[in-house]
């Protein structure tokens, strides 16, 4: 499957009435041997009222990898027990996409192995053989380039680099070209170092992209930050520890600086740009084929790209994927929404082989030109 530029970034989801397009669906034949482990639509089972039955009679969801502060999941969890009456058991909420897996391999059979997962897309890709093949009721709202053809995964949401400013210190910068300007100077941190950080990563490449690079060669945005140190520009506040705010401009996900903004008052404080190239992280939800409980797992799905999960997300300033469907449909979530910076180019997605070049690219000449 390749993820590369998607023409727009969209969302939709499950709510009561479970509107919205679906995938058209080919049921397969047989159905009562199928059951809620082995069933790739809810159609399968009956439809939504049978695999809710299904889910609150196993009564229990594990999940791992899910911080109840990063994308609103505090609250998302809640409303699913809400909802349906379903406990949700959490497990390590800290662990990487790869810990999410090698947790599931090393609990495989027990009660306590996690449901679900939310995964980086490259590790969702290498490991579709654990993953179960599931497409939910609006799987025809979520974009193509960000989910997996046979079902073995989706993206759930999205966060873009971005470039956060304080307007009554800098002017609005329009490209990170603009930042290489006098009046910038000591003004623009990155958020993290981009050999250890996901957003100094995508900060660098958003540059590469903004400054004539590609997704296949991002060395001009090692040599923009470059040229920013040499041009006397570079904050001096500490990559690792910047956060919005702290610096006249945080080049950072546009989900974390879209934050600083309401808690400073939007147009009165800080202020939130993606350049013309604007380039993206989603995040793959997916259902673990040993899940223990199977039907609360696909469930959760469900829950997740339905109406009410997706605006969930959204209050966290993260791009749902059915954004689009729901905003045709006047379902979205419109005070969130409209705080998000406006995307002016189709988005790109880096396959997982052009984002393992660009940090192979970054270890080999960020210390010499930047350090």
């Amino acid at each position: 499957m390749r993820l590369a530029v998607l023409p727009a970034f969209a969302a939709l989801a499950l709510s009561a009435a479970c509107g919205g397009a679906s995938a058209k669906k080919s049921v397969r034949a047989n159905p009562a041997t199928l059951t809620a482990a082995t069933v790739s639509y809810a159609a399968e089972l009956g439809g939504l009222p049978k695999l809710i039955a299904a889910a609150k009679k196993e009564g229990r969801l594990c999940v791992i990898g899910l911080p109840t502060d990063w994308a609103n999941y505090g609250q998302l969890m809640e409303a699913f027990t809400a909802t349906y009456g379903i406990a949700v058991s959490q497990d390590q909420p800290g662990a990487s996409s790869v810990e999410e897996i090698r947790a599931a391999r090393q609990l495989r059979g027990g009660a306590a192995a996690p449901d679900v997962f939310d995964l980086d897309p490259a590790v969702a890709l290498a490991n579709t053989a654990l993953l179960a093949p599931y497409k939910v009721t609006n799987w025809g709202d979520i974009p193509d380039a960000i989910k997996d053809a046979g079902g073995a995964f989706a993206g759930a949401y999205a966060g873009f680099a971005s470039i956060g400013y304080d307007p009554a210190r800098v002017p609005r910068p329009r490209s990170v070209a603009d930042l290489l300007g006098p009046r910038f100077h000591g003004a623009v941190a990155l958020h993290g170092d981009p050999r250890r950080s996901g957003a100094g990563l995508y900060g660098t490449i958003m540059a590469a992209l903004d400054s004539g690079g590609t997704a296949d060669d991002i060395t001009a945005g090692v040599q923009f930050f470059a040229d920013l140190k040499r041009a006397g520009n570079a904050s001096p506040a500490a990559a690792s520890t910047v956060l919005p705010g702290q610096s006249p401009v945080v080049i950072d996900w546009d989900y974390n600086n879209v934050q600083h903004a309401r808690r400073s008052q939007g147009s009165a404080g800080w202020q939130v740009v993606v350049p013309k190239a604007a380039v993206g992280l989603y995040h793959a939800q997916a259902v673990n084929k040993n899940a223990p409980h199977p039907a609360a797992a696909r469930l959760w799905a469900e829950f997740v790209f339905s109406d009410v999960g997706q605006n969930l997300l959204l209050r966290s300033y993260v791009r749902p994927a059915r954004a689009d469907a729901m905003r045709r449909a006047g379902t979205i979530d419109r005070a969130y929404w409209d705080a998000l910076p406006a995307l002016h180019t189709s988005p790109v997605f880096l396959t997982p082989a052009q984002v393992a070049k660009a940090t192979a690219t970054i270890a080999a000449n960020w210390g010499r030109l930047n350090d």
